[in-house]
């Protein structure tokens, strides 16, 4: 198997870091970028011959095209990236501050948007690349107090569902990882946006009085092993779409799609009754 080059953001902390690391362990070549390069720094320092620490806000385009343009120059392309940088805010819908759900939306969607466009004609021009978006369960299946949250990623997945069939007869792939709960830290860098309303106190409410008592040990998901998966899901033979990482995740989505399953079968039949009559023969889709 020859060598790639992966461009993995978020991987100061995380999923990302664990995914860095083992990428790196495995043989191939890494960008590891983050908005701050403390952690990254150190990895690249450990591995000078196949790791480049750079610093990349996802929401500055200036840094997109530098962080290409440096790993090209490095490396001489990417051949993996992976969209993992992601920030979280709790609060109903109502409650949460403009100024917080839209900064969640330009990292966790937007950011990924640009970065993916500002990688794909170099792999168009070699006919060959992945590109891996993380999502989570909640961009499948959303809970109260996660709502923002959850809509960027749903976004996401739209965005990534559309991609691989653009690129896919190019030579190219994309797919959605869908994490569950991993030990990643994440209890400590999530907060409430928005002052609390007495009225949601039953279901963004107590999701937010949650927070406070989270211990790494609530969340059942090893980063480590997670990033084997990854691994193994983009050097797989056959290309995978939706990787669905986590027990947790497993069963929360299982539940959403028995529950639009039993939907979409129970309106079978008001579905067709807003058809013009013998219209359904001529449906370009």
């Amino acid at each position: 198997m020859s060598r790639k080059t992966w461009l993995i953001t978020g991987a100061s902390s995380g999923l990302g870091k664990a995914l860095a690391e083992h990428v790196l362990a495995r043989g191939d070549q890494v960008v590891a970028t983050a908005s701050s390069t403390q952690a990254t720094t150190e990895l690249a320092a450990r591995h000078p011959r196949t790791a480049l620490a750079l610093e990349l806000d996802v929401t500055r385009p200036a840094d997109h095209a530098a962080a290409v343009r440096a790993a090209e120059e490095r490396f001489g392309g990417i051949d993996v990236l992976v969209n993992n940088a992601a920030i979280d805010f709790v609060g109903a819908l109502e409650e949460q501050e403009e100024c917080d759900y839209r900064r969640l939306f330009e990292v966790n969607f937007f950011g990924a948007v640009a970065l993916t466009r500002t990688v794909l004609p170099g792999m168009r021009a070699r006919r060959s690349g992945v590109i891996v978006n993380v999502s989570s369960m909640d961009g499948l299946a959303s809970l109260p107090a996660n709502g923002y949250y959850s809509a960027s990623k749903f976004a996401l997945e739209g965005f990534t569902e559309a991609l691989w069939q653009e690129i896919e007869p190019l030579g190219l792939r994309a797919m959605i990882i869908q994490p569950g709960s991993f030990r990643t830290g994440i209890e400590n860098r999530t907060r409430a946006s928005g002052a609390a309303i007495e009225d949601y106190a039953a279901t963004s409410g107590a999701f937010r009085a949650m927070m406070g008592s989270l211990t790494p040990e609530m969340f059942p998901g090893d980063p480590e092993r997670a990033a084997e998966a990854v691994y193994e899901a983009v050097n797989a033979p056959e290309p995978r779409h939706w990787v669905v990482l986590g027990s947790d995740a497993q069963r929360r989505i299982g539940v959403k799609l028995d529950l639009l399953r039993a939907e979409f079968e129970a309106g079978r039949e008001l579905a067709h009754s807003t058809d013009f009559p013998g219209a359904a023969d001529n449906a370009v889709l």
